[in-house]
């Protein structure tokens, strides 16, 4: 078959469980041996079984042949879905000459319980113990007799708190389930396929509850934020075989228990006593005879949701490279890596023994774990020895941000096989690769990606050490694009943004963070500050900018759809809030952590406005509201105008003159032309008299880059790169980090460790660069007008000490991938592989361009194969040889030629050295 089908998905994953949503989104993608392939049309079945699509019946839906060459976010349109019904659905497309391919493989997704009266069950915990710091967290547990064979067995569960679930002794849970959400407005709901679990006769369910977000510490912002204690809600809806139902749901006929964690706090660590093991308790045969009745939640006001993100889970195992033993007798291991997590451990020893695990990022210069950093969390982890032979410990609800494990009380010598680090996150999976020819910027690019592991965890947080961990919207808006191009986060940004809604204010300002979690009453209520800012300019602003990058990434329109009115009312929140369209001074967190230069607030704040302003207009356009895409426009040049009387003078210098506001003033478009080149130069200078270094903070330093390359200056932008000298991305990874830092300074040669107060080593804001590397160094760039990299723009600008770069994005698609090869002589080669159903712009840069028949030998490139000029383009497509099928030059200058190409691999040459 010249054309196929593959990695079909609804609702941007492979046959989700327990949708709410519905119309549900298909998306499917198409493959093919030739060159220019594209998809004509489309045929999709949805049916309620497998028999019925095997028969080419679409009982619920039957599209017909739709002539359309879209192939995602394809809205389901048959009959009305039911609730916990099962839909298989299948696809074929035709290709440009009308030719169909075979059917897809049958893929499905499952609704959930749509509606408070199919909940049956109720909320259960345990009585808090009193006197105690720290509850234990409860164990849960009911034995119950099915009747006959299962046909199908569908488990629904949340929590107020966090929790683990298990059928008959086998764990069915992802890790910290039911994720972050601010609880008093909703909390997720998790759906599990248990049948294969499930057998005619005695079975039994379990559940542990952790206080995690909700009952436990959050941040600098205490415990109990939320609750006092955790409840566990779980319904295991049962289809037997004859067609009859049942429901396992809790409620007080339940039984409850504490048991071995003594208690298990996200801040402040976990204890865990082995002796106090319920061996077998999740079993149908254990002896509850002593547990007790649980405690009986009477209801809850807040939405129960359909989990939208990707489940956290443990996704990489890291044996430590290090172990040294301590004067006090304890072993430190060296993981390596900074990482998130924790460390399993394996022990022989006398009942009773207590050892502890504590988890640091960084070492003292005597050799000590350096926790200074950690402000009041405590990553410890205590296992208290039941005696029976080899022992295995990992904790429940807590994580550690380290790379350091300082082992304590271990009886006997540790080996380097005694502990071994977990790696958690939400698992998102990695759709991005970037390697050059300097191991240095292959290492900044690893630290990015590695800062997103590391928090990226159910909310986009800050740092995952010390007692903070909240999900900051100015960090997450503009590190978007960045960690879109590493990992599909599409999921990861919906259920986040939805959590910025949740906290919007009445006013129409977003939050600082999201979930709020009682943020803005601790702003208002902390006497040490004079101020208080009901919103912060590139911190609120994440309620556009997110959404927008969502639909450039992924072109995901009912995103913008869904939060439309939020982003309106957050735009007009600002332009009500202004004295002439400028904005006030009071965004006190301004350009956060930049070296040495402070931006001003109000400079600052009117160009995000601006840019929010203007984002807001583009997205009014693609949902066709053209009156507000106009009202938008105009606004938007009017705070251009506003911004230039204020802020520039006629030499084009900005108030302030650090390079943030010209970086913003430039990227957000905000001068006239004449400003423009003004302000450019001034930039340079300010760079070159910095000794060709950077001053941008968290708001800056995305932008940076990419300023300076769509103007012109591209060289000085490879040398802030590759700059070594502090402040730099380079100087940290000369002094070993294996994440990005949150401050440049956050170690020197100098003057040792910053102010601990607020010093992590795992912070993904000054990653933000990760974007300009995929999009400038890599030359892989959405279009606008076509997003989701259905058109690519593919654009490479080599320099500074690159002779190599290989670049690839996995997008909806398909696999976008760009390798170039620059040699002595300057004759350039570069590689271009766009998937079927796509095209792209390709801009080659350099003179004598020609297209080569051997696209996989990437290496030094020579000259020889197939010119590429006007003449055969003004010939017309159908006169170029076959080597040319699905390139055809668009224009071409003195510095580089423009090609418009299929799908499929092309490999161009052309010579430097002669521009």
């Amino acid at each position: 078959m010249p054309i196929r089908v593959t990695v079909c998905k609804t609702e941007y994953a492979i046959n989700p469980l327990g949708l709410d949503v519905l119309e549900p989104r298909l998306f499917w993608r198409v493959a093919a041996t030739q060159n220019a392939t594209v998809q004509s049309a489309y045929q999709v079945l949805v049916a309620e079984s497998e028999d019925s699509l095997n028969q080419d019946q679409g009982t619920m839906w039957d599209s017909g042949k739709v002539a359309s060459s879209e192939s995602i976010h394809i809205v389901y349109k048959g009959k009305p879905l039911q609730e916990e019904g099962r839909y298989y659905w299948k696809v074929r497309v035709w290709d440009g000459k009308d030719q169909p391919s075979e059917w897809s493989v049958i893929s499905f997704w499952t609704m959930g319980l749509l509606s408070r009266d199919a909940w049956k069950a109720k909320w259960i915990g345990r009585k808090a113990q009193p006197d105690l710091e720290f509850q234990p967290s409860p164990y849960l547990r009911k034995t119950f007799t099915l009747r006959g064979k299962v046909r199908r067995a569908s488990a629904y569960a949340t929590a107020l708190g966090v929790y683990e679930l298990f059928i008959n002794g086998e764990r069915v849970s992802s890790l910290f389930a039911p994720g972050w959400t601010d609880y008093d407005t909703r909390v997720q709901v998790q759906t599990y396929d248990v049948t294969h679990l499930l057998e005619e006769g005695p079975n039994a369910a379990g559940v542990i509850l952790g206080d995690g977000w909700y009952a436990g510490t959050v941040g600098f912002l205490g415990k109990h934020v939320y609750g006092e204690r955790p409840f566990g809600l779980l319904q295991i809806n049962i289809e037997y075989e004859d067609g009859t139902r049942e429901s396992i749901a809790t409620d007080g006929t339940w039984k409850t228990s504490s048991g071995p964690i003594a208690y298990s706090d996200m801040i402040k660590g976990e204890t865990y006593d082995a002796r106090q093991e319920l061996q077998g308790w999740s079993y149908a045969e254990y002896n509850d005879a002593m547990w007790e009745q649980p405690d009986v939640r009477s209801g809850y006001n807040g939405l129960l949701v359909s989990a939208v993100e990707p489940p956290i889970r443990i996704t990489k195992t890291i044996k430590p490279v290090d172990i040294c033993k301590t004067a006090a007798g304890t072993y430190i291991y060296d993981m390596g890596q900074n990482m998130v997590g924790w460390t399993e451990v394996k022990v022989k020893g006398k009942r009773g023994t207590k050892i502890t695990l504590s988890h640091a990022e960084m070492l003292n210069p005597d050799g000590t774990l350096y926790l200074d950093n950690l402000r009041v969390a405590v990553q410890q982890d205590h296992y208290i020895l039941k005696g029976e032979g080899e022992e295995r410990y990992e904790p429940h609800f807590t994580f550690h941000g380290f790379r350091y494990v300082e082992l304590i009380g271990y009886p006997g010598e540790p080996g380097e096989d005694t502990i071994i680090g977990k790696v958690i996150h939400s698992d998102t999976p990695e759709n991005g690769r970037l390697e050059t020819s300097d191991p240095m910027i292959n290492k900044l690019y690893s630290n990015i990606t590695w800062g997103q592991r590391g928090n990226f965890l159910s909310v986009p947080t800050d740092c995952p050490q010390r007692d903070e961990r909240l999900g900051w919207t100015g960090d997450a808006q503009i590190f978007a694009r960045t960690a879109s191009y590493n990992m599909d986060v599409s999921r990861f940004f919906t259920k986040f943004i939805g959590d910025m809604i949740d906290s919007q204010q009445p006013s129409g300002a977003f939050t600082d963070v999201a979930p709020d979690a009682g943020w803005i009453r601790h702003k208002m209520w902390n006497t040490r500050l004079n101020w208080f800012a009901p919103d912060n300019a590139g911190w609120g602003d994440a309620g556009v900018v997110i959404p927008w990058t969502l639909y450039l990434m992924y072109g995901d329109v009912r995103i913008l759809e869904t939060h439309y009115d939020a982003m309106v009312r957050w735009v007009e929140y600002l332009r009500q809030s202004t004295d002439k369209l400028i904005r006030p001074d009071y965004a006190n967190y301004g350009d956060w952590l930049s070296i040495k230069a402070d931006t001003p607030n109000e400079v600052l704040a009117t160009a995000y406005f601006a840019y929010s302003t203007r984002l807001l207009a583009n997205i009014a356009g693609v949902l066709g509201k053209h009156g507000d895409e106009r009202r938008y426009s105009g606004l938007f040049s009017d705070i251009g105008e506003a911004f230039r009387g204020a802020f520039v003078d006629e030499e084009g210098r900005i108030h302030g003159e650090t390079q943030t506001v010209y970086v913003l003033a430039l990227q957000f478009g905000l001068l006239t032309e004449e400003l423009r080149q003004k302000a450019v130069r001034h930039l340079v200078d300010n760079i070159r008299s910095n000794g060709d270094r950077l001053s941008t903070g968290f708001l800056g330093v995305g932008y940076l880059l990419p300023a300076l390359t769509d103007n012109g200056q591209l060289d000085t932008a490879y040398t802030l790169l590759q700059q070594e000298a502090f402040p730099s991305w380079m100087y940290s990874i000369k002094h070993g980090a294996t994440t990005i830092w949150e401050r440049w300074d956050g170690w020197t040669e100098e003057n040792g460790f910053q102010t601990p107060g607020m010093n992590s080593f795992n912070h993904y804001s000054l990653g933000s660069v990760g974007e300009w590397m995929f999009r400038y160094m890599g030359g892989i760039e959405a279009d606008p007008g076509k997003p989701a990299f259905r058109h690519t723009i593919i654009r490479p600008q080599p320099g500074g000490k690159l002779t190599r770069v290989n670049a690839q994005y996995e997008s909806l698609y398909g696999t976008v991938a760009t390798e170039w090869h620059l040699n002595e002589e300057g004759h350039f080669r570069l590689s271009v592989r766009i998937p079927a159903n796509t095209t792209a712009s390709v801009h080659v840069p350099g003179r004598n361009i020609r297209l080569v028949d051997a696209p996989d030998a990437i290496g030094a490139p020579a000259l020889g194969g197939q010119a590429l000029g006007l003449a055969t383009a003004d010939r017309g497509p159908d006169a170029v040889s076959n080597s040319l099928v699905g390139c055809e030059l668009v224009a071409e200058s003195e510095t580089g030629s423009e090609y418009h190409i299929g799908s499929g691999q092309f490999t161009f040459l052309s010579e430097l050295n002669s521009i």
